[in-house]
């Protein structure tokens, strides 16, 4: 067979029914604003911390509610809960609180 010069990649389905979502269940009970997220991306826009590092709050909301968890408190460290984030939001969601808690739950690696 002759080779164009790519490959396709294998797919990515996340099985959002088996995936472990207790964190985010906790962090759910623990902010409520969480469940107002409609991920636009505003606060990921003005963080001064993801403009110098790969921190991205957007990506580990995703991630959290996707039951993603390992690898995310060496990312999570990059925040300096400045709360720009929170001016930001235009559903009020108190990011810091869901940066505690999860800085609370989330496994060491």
């Amino acid at each position: 067979m002759k080779k164009f010069g790519f490959t396709i990649n294998a797919g990515r389905a996340i099985d959002l029914d088996s995936a472990d979502t207790s964190i985010a269940d906790e962090v759910m009970a623990r902010v409520p604003s969480w469940s107002l997220c409609i991920g636009c991306g505003g606060c990921t826009a003005t963080c001064t911390a993801g403009a110098f590092t790969e921190y991205n709050f957007r990506r580990l909301h995703l991630s959290v509610r996707r039951g993603e968890v390992v690898g995310l408190r060496g990312r999570l460290s990059a925040c300096m809960l400045c709360g720009k984030c929170m001016l930001q939001c235009p559903r009020g969601v108190n990011t810091r609180g869901v940066i505690a808690a999860l800085m609370e739950l989330l496994p060491r690696d």
